[in-house]
Parts: C-alpha cells; structure tokens; sequence
C-alpha cells in the first residue's frame, strides 16, 4: 500500500516545525542564570552524545521524525521481492494429452491414425498454451521498483533527488546516487521548509516539494547572515537576502538537565547576534555534557556546531547542532567568521 508522506502518521495532523520553547525554559533561564558549553557561567550548549570522530559520514542517531517517540529508519528497505518460479502449464498438459491421444489410438481398431492425430494436435495446442502461460508468469514476476525513495537505495533516482536537492541549496556536497546519512539531511530540512512530516522518505509529497523548488524565505535582506529558523529546525546562510545553503538543524529541546550538581534548561535564545569566538578542533563543553565539532559561538556558551546526531527534531542542550559535513562547509567554504551576525527567530 502506498504511503503519502506529507501527512502525518500520528494523530492525522501535519507536523510543523513548533517553538519548543515556552514560558518555563524562559523562566528557568532567567532564575538560574547557569549553562555552558564552554564555560560555567555562560548560557546551556549542545554537545550530549560524545563523538570520537568528527566524520561527516556518520549516520545520524536519532530518530528522523518530528517528535522524540518516533522511530529512525535504521535498516535498507527491501527494494523487491523475490520473483516466485513459474511452472509450465503446457509441460504437463502436453505429458497428459500426448499419452491420452496414443491411448485412444492402441485402443481402437481403425483409430491409431485418429488417435495419434488427436494426440499431436493435444501436444501442438498444449504447447502453445504453455509458451504462451510462461512467458506471461516471466513478464508478471519481474521486481517492481518501490514507490517511495527511502534511507539506503542506491539508483539513478537518487542522483537525480540529490541533484535536485543540490540545485535548490539544500546541503549536499556530492551527487552519488547513494541515499545516506547527507542525503536524509537535506531531504529533513526539505520537508521541514515544506511543512511536511519529517521521516525522510522521498513519497508523493515530499517528491512534489522538491519539484515545485521549495526553499524557506531569509529573514535579513542584507549582508552575510547566519540565520537560525527555530519553528522549523533549519539553519541558512543568506547573502543579500538570497539563501545560498539551507542546512537541517537541532536546537534546545526546552527540557531540564542536571550538570555539575547544577539544573539547566535546553533554551535557544532568539534575537540578533553576532560570532564571537571560534573553535577549530573538537570541543569539550565546560559542563561535561559532550564534545562539540567546530564550535562558532555567538552568544554566551551557545554555538552553531557539528554533531554526528542530527535529529528531526529539537534534541540539543540549547546549542544548534547541524551535520559535521555541514559544518566544515560552513568554516571551509562560507567562511562565518568572528563578527559575522547570527539571527535567531
């Protein structure tokens, strides 16, 4: 049964990217003044799953859905099924046919002519038949190519959604015709400026989506950008109020945590900012929560940085975790250095 993904499979409502956090991450905050991932006293950063390895292959951990109860598509989807063997029917009509026409004609006294004709033209018509049946069960069983482009596939129609996906900015750094780690990024951030459900799978949706060319609008008009999309969970870099690179995303998950016998809330704060320091290595936060890869800060311990765990979802301590691969992009290619503004809304 084919599946529509672009509507949500839990609860029937679509999923959109939400504002995670509310009146109580603000709050929190605001009494505790503590977080970091640096340091102690500076605000709550991401980095909760230690990484021994800053490659930007990884597969991401996590789940791909919108919500932390859904589940990650962690295996290769069977792409066919197996063709069952068809049996000739001719075969044995024609064993059957042939003995019965020379029975008839041993068993008759002027009928062995008859009988063999009848059993030459049972074996002439029942072979024909059976040709005919075996060619259409060959035809028939032939592996039919799967609706949907899911996690796993390797064939030309990934090259072409990855081609597709790379044309309209999304972050895709080779065109391998392989669906992996990278590829399921940017089809989540796709679905995500499409205010689809965020699984992954390439169905009717999200197919249409990428037809049409959906990118996510910029917020700033002018100059050299990073800008921060909390509803949707997406990251841009924008150039004159033209989005050049659009980039899945996780932010602070507006849940508690405890650090150093200290709580903290996962807040990403929204507003205007600026990078302020910069990290080229693997950095270990200040409040033992993990490492972080590449960190550009830009407020207080709050950082853009690479992570092997880029969820679907808000999932991060309150930094914004976006794909290593992503974030070599960002400091290799785009630049982002100190002093250039980060907009978080």
């Amino acid at each position: 049964m084919r599946v529509l993904h672009g509507r949500s499979i839990h609860g029937g409502t679509s999923v959109v990217g939400r504002r995670v956090v509310g009146t109580l991450g603000a709050v929190a905050l605001a009494a505790t003044l503590l977080s970091g991932c640096g340091e102690d006293q500076e605000p709550p950063a991401d980095a909760d799953r230690t990484t021994s390895s800053p490659s930007p292959s990884a597969t991401p951990e996590g789940s791909p859905s919108p919500e932390p109860s859904a589940s990650a598509p962690s295996e290769e989807p069977g792409l066919s099924a197996s063709p069952s063997e068809s049996a000739s029917e001719g075969s044995g009509d024609d064993s059957a046919d042939g003995s019965d026409g020379a029975g008839d004609g041993s068993g008759a006294d002027d009928g062995k002519g008859d009988g063999k004709g009848d059993g030459d033209k049972g074996e002439s018509q029942d072979g024909k038949d059976g040709k005919d049946d075996q060619g259409k069960g060959s035809k028939d069983d032939e592996p039919e190519e799967p609706d949907n482009i899911e996690y796993g596939e390797v064939s030309n129609r990934v090259g072409k959604l990855q081609q597709r996906l790379q044309d309209l900015g999304y972050f895709v750094s080779s065109v391998d015709k392989s669906y992996g780690g990278e590829t399921q990024q940017a089809v989540f951030a796709l679905q995500k400026a499409g205010g689809l459900y965020r699984d992954g799978v390439v169905g009717d949706a999200t197919q249409a989506a990428a037809d049409k060319g959906v990118v996510p609008k910029p917020q700033t008009s002018s100059g050299k950008v990073l800008e921060i999309d909390i509803d949707r969970q997406l990251v841009l870099a924008v150039e004159n109020g033209k989005v050049v690179k659009v980039i899945n995303a996780s932010s602070g998950n507006g849940e508690t945590y405890e650090a150093k016998g200290n709580t903290y809330t996962a807040y990403t704060p929204r507003g205007s900012f600026a990078v302020y320091r910069e990290e080229n290595r693997m950095y270990a936060s200040g409040l033992e929560l993990g490492d972080m890869w590449r960190p550009k800060f830009f407020t207080g311990g709050i950082a853009v940085h690479g992570s092997a765990s880029v969820p679907a979802f808000p999932a991060s301590h309150g930094c914004v975790r976006v794909s290593n691969g992503a974030m070599d992009w960002i400091w290799d290619t785009w630049g982002a250095p100190s002093g250039t503004p980060v907009v978080v809304y």
